[in-house]
């Protein structure tokens, strides 16, 4: 029973990670008509989302120290109900500092909520097929702009910002409370896997080589991918591509970076998550330097392909390394 429910909370991951991950990235298609209605500053509307990240990442490390404690089916209710007010609230703000904190808390630690406690529930209830579960979670929240974002930008064609917010609200509320249900905590949680360092401090679990060495890794890769995420459709309008043609760049490596979650799953569990997580790397890193060398949209389209693939795919490793590396109980945070 086990075993089947297990893909149960995969499941569950993705669905959460999505309308979570989802809902606040939604911001990116508000911004022009809020813009228009209130007359605040576009810089202004998106630095909420500036808010959202940086409570997102403050606010993983309690979340996920929570879920460790009491198990991430609380925690997971408390975010759809923090991401439902957020929302709500957003839609009621007269003045731009009353959205950015609204928005940028409220939504960054429902965020951070989901998140931690979701993917350490899923390196628990996998021993075989980690790998695998962990990227088709993050499979799940790689499907948020394409399935959030354009029923957001219909909403507001239709109703308006402030009512697509409520409606938004309400579709938080429908989808993740019962979904937030049906998430157990991990067996590996109740009873340690064998060979498991029971005795390591949280202490000692900082000092650690391994934690070490992911955490700059991980630092370095991020620091590496941001740049071609954030500018690629700039330059590409730079380089004389139309801008609606540069922003479909931007999705072809949105979709190629779906085939990357799974394609990274099954061979790291074929091959080992390090070594597969080093291959992509240095792919990873190809892939960044080829932009620039491309200038005509077919080129775009082939670095797109290559890097989204591989960056989506590596992203996910990092949890399934910390599993292999540190017990169950502190997985969270």
């Amino acid at each position: 029973m086990q075993s089947r429910y297990r893909w149960g909370i995969v499941a569950a991951g993705g669905l959460l990670g999505c309308v979570a991950i989802g809902a606040m990235f939604a911001l990116l298609v508000f911004l022009t008509p809020m813009a228009a209605e209130t007359g605040w500053s576009r810089t202004g509307i998106s630095s909420a989302m500036t808010v959202a990240f940086l409570t997102m990442a403050l606010g993983s490390l309690g979340w996920g120290a929570f879920s460790d404690r009491y198990g991430p089916r609380p925690a997971a209710l408390a975010g759809a109900l923090m991401l439902a007010a957020g929302l709500a609230l957003s839609a009621q703000t007269r003045a731009l500092w009353q959205f950015q904190l609204v928005f940028g808390l409220l939504v960054g630690l429902s965020a951070a909520a989901v998140l931690a406690p979701m993917m350490a529930a899923v390196t628990g209830w996998f021993r075989t097929q980690r790998s695998l579960a962990v990227l088709l979670v993050s499979a799940g929240m790689g499907m948020a702009p394409m399935t959030m974002a354009p029923l957001a930008a219909r909403l507001i064609a239709r109703y308006g910002w402030r009512h697509a917010y409520l409606i938004l609200a309400c579709l938080v509320l429908a989808l993740m409370l019962p979904t937030a249900l049906l998430v157990r905590r991990a067996p590996a949680q109740r009873l340690a896997d064998g060979g498991e360092s029971v005795d390591m401090t949280a202490a000692e679990a900082l000092r650690s080589p391994p934690f070490l060495a992911l955490i700059l890794t991980n630092f370095a890769c991020c620091a590496t991918h941001s740049g071609p995420i954030f500018h690629t459709v700039s330059y590409a309008i730079s380089c004389g591509v139309p801008a609606l043609a540069a922003v479909s760049i931007y999705s072809v490596e949105g979709l190629a970076g779906l085939f990357g979650r799974i394609g990274f799953g099954l061979a790291g569990d074929r091959f080992g998550a390090k070594r597969v997580l080093v291959v992509g790397l240095f792919v990873q890193a190809c892939g960044a330097l080829a932009y620039g060398f491309v200038r005509q949209l077919d080129d775009f389209y082939a670095v797109a392909a290559l890097f989204g693939f591989t960056y989506a795919g590596v992203m996910p490793l990092y949890a399934v390394l910390a599993r292999e590396n540190f017990p169950m109980r502190m997985m969270g945070w």
